[in-house]
């Protein structure tokens, strides 16, 4: 029998003892906030190649079931480790979006189809297995990477990432009510909910805030299905469905069994592919160091070891050449989950490991993934600006874990100013060669990574 002392001490220990019944809401609380994000990609990239309706309807649905099967394995190896792959740390794997950029142009370079698509699955087995050495190589290379740069990395990332979580909370970008008052009350609401079970109640309630905050969430949004209008009408006078309403449709046509496929499109390697997507598993890989660094600092108040960010990078890699064997785009670290474990403090490995066991099922069980996809945008919005804005504040940790002298404020100062600034407005490098605007142009996060690596190899160190 575990007392509730014991119990509420084991979230706030990676390797603790949870009872199942404790474990899996805080594990459902990760998939919550990382379900659309896990498939908004693929939708994306399937889009670009016109892989969309009649004959291709059966492989987008098999390829979103797939996105969740393999997010769920990728995040099990994270977690618990296979030999020198995974990191042990308390990180959930997902479908990344920061090649979004890249495949989209090679959609239109290859003229999209499912030879374009097969073309991004070849590069990114190649890419995958490229960011595994890396990760074998990483402790020579990890002097590069001090607290004042991993923190200005990490920084970035929460930075990136605040934005996304403000459209969220007024709906979505994609809806045409984006900023309504419904959309706004509703995200409110679930930030109110999160506030007060996370301040104002003890124990197993307060870890799960987000848990509690977003199940209550998605209760308003059915009860204000039925007391409000359900339609608006666009300034065009075209009437359109509220981005709060469920479409429970698509649960009802989801069905309740299936086996995700293997190779569900033919692999095809071609240079036109290959060459900017391994770039682009070099930035991953950068990426992975921040947000590894981020979860331990944020979460476990310390600093990842080598062993850890190794082991991690070397999972994103693997995990990204396995996705790729089911027709998913990469797998890599996600910032979204760092922010939830730096806000609620819960890295118990068992609970995590319940939400991998969650999506694995979503991807057996396609009802249950219809069911979260259709969660609107603003009820995830509302948790998370909170779980973003505590990224940001776990790369400040980071940054003044040493005293501030003029040499890091200088890198930080300059990283965010320059990189960062210059990433997040991606128009400024218009002229600039394509494979820049690649790397450069789809967040601030690279520029400002590369910016505080240079820096910190080129400025004089502090006299001690």
């Amino acid at each position: 029998m575990i007392k509730s002392a014991e119990l509420e001490n084991s979230a706030y220990e990676f390797e603790a003892k949870m009872p199942l019944r404790h474990a899996v809401p805080l594990g459902l609380q990760h998939v919550f906030a990382m379900f659309v994000g896990n498939l908004t990609p693929l939708l994306i990239i399937t889009s670009a190649c016109g892989l969309v309706g009649g004959e291709f309807a059966d492989l987008q649905v098999s390829l979103l079931q797939n996105a969740m099967f393999v997010a769920g394995i990728v995040t099990l190896v994270q977690l618990y480790g296979l030999g020198p792959v995974g990191g042990k740390v308390p990180i959930i794997m997902g479908t990344s979006s920061g090649f979004l950029g890249v495949f989209n142009s090679v959609a239109a370079t290859m003229g999209g189809g499912v030879t374009a698509y097969g073309a991004m699955m070849g590069a990114s087995i190649l890419g995958g297995l490229f960011e595994s050495v890396l990760g074998v190589f990483l402790k020579p290379l990890r002097k590069l990477f001090p607290p004042v740069v991993t923190g200005t990395v990490v920084l970035s990332i929460g930075l990136s990432l605040i934005s996304v979580g403000v459209n969220s909370f007024g709906g979505g970008n994609a809806a045409k009510d984006f900023g309504s008052v419904e959309n706004l009350l509703l995200a409110v609401f679930v930030l109110v909910v999160i506030l007060f079970f996370k301040h104002w109640t003890g124990g197993f309630l307060s870890s799960s805030s987000i848990l509690v905050g977003i199940v209550a969430g998605y209760l308003a949004a059915i009860v204000m299905g039925f007391v409000l209008p359900t339609t608006g009408v666009t300034a065009d006078g075209v009437e359109f469905t509220k981005a709060w309403v469920l479409n429970w449709n698509k649960v009802a046509e989801a069905s309740w069994f299936a086996i995700p496929k293997l190779v569900p499109v033919q692999i095809v390697f071609d240079l036109r592919a290959i060459l900017p997507v391994m770039i682009m598993f070099i930035v991953t890989a950068v990426e992975t160091v921040g947000d590894i660094s981020g979860v331990m600092e944020g979460g476990m108040g310390r600093e990842a070891t080598d062993k850890e960010l190794s082991g991690g990078i070397i999972c994103d890699g693997l995990g990204s050449t396995v996705a790729a064997c089911f027709g998913v785009l990469p797998n890599t670290s996600f910032s979204q989950n760092v922010g939830l474990v730096a806000m609620t403090k819960v890295v118990n490995r068992g609970a995590l490991a319940t939400g991998a066991v969650f999506l694995m099922l979503c991807g057996l069980i396609p009802k249950l993934g219809a069911l979260i996809s259709i969660m609107p945008q603003a009820v995830l919005g509302g948790a998370a600006v909170m779980m973003f804005s505590s990224i940001v504040v776990s790369g400040i940790q980071l940054i003044t874990k040493e005293k501030m002298t003029p040499r890091t404020l200088t890198i930080v100062s300059v990283a965010l100013g320059v990189g960062y600034g210059m990433g997040a407005n991606a128009s400024i490098l218009v002229n600039t060669p394509q494979f820049v605007q690649l790397i450069c142009g789809e967040s601030g996060i690279v520029p400002a990574a590369f910016v505080a690596i240079l820096l910190n190899c080129l400025l004089p160190r502090d006299e001690k």
